[in-house]
């Protein structure tokens, strides 16, 4: 529950459309529930203005599917990331109001109202392969209540690609770039905008680039001053970052 929703639940107990006991009903689960194997956190919007996501690698699609539903039934937005196939159908079984995003391998339920951003986020990609990164970005970006504009596929092994969105680059509020290989697209995007770029290295290349190591020390290493980088593949933390700028 964020804090748009408990205003309007305060508001409806005053109008008197909601009584006191439904009211604490509503309530009753902040600031976690416990469900034995998890210990959902109700709160965490309040606190922080994002609420708790569900990581699902690791866990079984039962567990997921019944965190989901639990999540669900407290009336906020709900993400689960890194959901396998078999974790989207138990959810789906257990929220048919939920949505599946394969390539970006999450599942969302908006339900709740959040409050808009301020101005568009740009996720921005430098090859095909890195997509489910980006796409995991776009997607959470998304849910958080941002204009999201996605570029794909415009990698510095033909930069022409990447100049020809360069109005669309300037307009943005914040951007979030992933690459591979050496990583090296974030700090030529950076170079031509004048917003905060938050770099997501990704574990696309050969051999040498050590599952995305070698981008992140190139990315760490940015000679932009407006770079700042999250781990390898985490298309999610990026847009959590970007959102809260976007947000201010």
């Amino acid at each position: 529950m964020n804090r748009m929703q408990i205003e309007s639940l305060l508001l409806e107990v005053s109008e008197g459309r909601t009584g006191v006991d439904a009211a604490l009903e509503r309530l009753r689960h902040l600031p976690f529930e416990d469900l034995g194997f998890a210990k959902v956190d109700h709160h965490r919007a309040l606190r922080t203005g994002m609420p708790e996501v569900i990581f699902a690698e690791g866990k079984t699609p039962e567990q997921v599917a019944q965190i989901f539903a639990r999540m669900a039934q407290a009336g906020g937005n709900v993400l689960a990331t890194r959901a396998s196939r078999e974790a989207c159908e138990a959810v789906l079984a257990a929220e048919p109001r939920a949505t599946s995003h394969p390539l970006a391998r999450t599942i969302t339920l908006a339900q709740a109202p959040t409050p808009p951003g301020n101005g568009t986020i740009c996720v921005v990609c430098a090859g095909t392969s890195d997509l489910p990164v980006a796409e995991e970005a776009t997607v959470t970006a998304r849910l958080m209540g941002n204009t999201v504009e996605l570029i794909a596929d415009v990698g510095v092994a033909g930069i022409h690609r990447l100049l020809a969105q360069k109005e669309t680059l300037q307009q943005a509020r914040v951007l979030v770039v992933c690459a591979g290989m050496e990583g090296a697209l974030p700090t030529v995007v950076a170079g031509l905008v004048h917003a905060p770029v938050v770099a997501v290295p990704t574990s696309i290349g050969y051999g040498a680039s050590f599952g995305g190591m070698a981008a992140l020390l190139g990315m760490l290493n940015s000679c932009a001053p407006n770079v700042t980088v999250v781990n390898i593949d985490n298309g999610f933390g990026a847009a959590c970052v970007a959102s809260l700028i976007n947000h201010i």
